[in-house]
């Protein structure tokens, strides 16, 4: 029960943390233009940075321990597909929430993958969780910024949307703590779609020198070049 009650503390924390970005982004803006462009884009690459993280150092090494090198990177492409796709569809829909499909699309299977780090006893699961908090910090950020630019989403209401999401944390956590945690194959699977994904959202959407207006293989070549080396370390392992 212990191990359960600190489960919903750390994923709740981790959705609040969203939350907190998109309080520190309600401020008013900067007086120069200059250094307001200069902070947005260290907040973005700063969650890029510790997805980069979540994704090398946790959620692919698990995933390649459980699966055979070549599920493992169909799993990855996968993901990055996924969210190429929903990034084209985004794209025509012009919505303004495209920011915060992707913060949720990596909220949720990483939720899933903590609650399974403590259903299993891992002691990575601490690693992940902090690493869900700094990312979502400046995920939540870039996304309040998004979402206000549109005259849709008033201060007010994009705050109650954060503050509903963070609760998806516990629910998607606990369910696999409880229901999951003898489905390792199934997990495994998850949390390498999951970094596919993000690995995709990082390099489309973050890394300001690899987008390219309206293209979408850029990011795609990033995703092939992490399964290539992940590929090579499997096998010589």
């Amino acid at each position: 029960m212990n191990n359960l009650v600190i489960l919903v503390g750390l994923t709740l924390a981790a959705g609040l943390a969203m939350l907190l970005g998109a309080f520190l982004a309600s401020f008013g803006k900067f007086r120069s233009r200059l250094v307001e462009a200069e902070f947005s884009h260290s907040i973005m690459a700063f969650g890029g940075g510790a997805l980069l993280s979540a994704v090398a150092l946790v959620l692919v090494p698990y995933g390649i321990a459980k699966l055979d090198p070549l599920i493992a990177s169909t799993c990855l492409l996968v993901g990055g597909l996924i969210f190429m796709m929903l990034d084209i569809y985004l794209l025509k829909l012009e919505t303004p929430a495209s920011q915060l499909v992707a913060m949720l699309l990596d909220f949720i299977p990483e939720s899933i993958a903590l609650g399974t780090a403590f259903a299993i006893g891992s002691t990575d699961a601490v690693l992940l969780a902090a690493l869900i908090v700094l990312q979502n910090v400046p995920e939540g950020f870039n996304a309040y910024r998004e979402l206000n630019r549109s005259y849709k989403f008033g201060p007010k209401k994009i705050m109650a949307i954060f503050f509903l999401m963070a609760f998806l944390g516990p629910i998607f956590g606990v369910s696999s703590y409880l229901w999951m945690q003898n489905q390792v194959i199934a997990i495994a699977v998850i949390v390498l779609v999951a970094s596919g994904g993000i690995l995709y959202s990082v390099f489309q959407d973050i890394a300001p020198r690899v987008k390219l207006a309206k293209h979408w293989a850029p990011p795609m070549g990033a995703v092939l070049g992490f399964v290539l080396g992940m590929v090579g370390v499997m096998v010589i392992k």
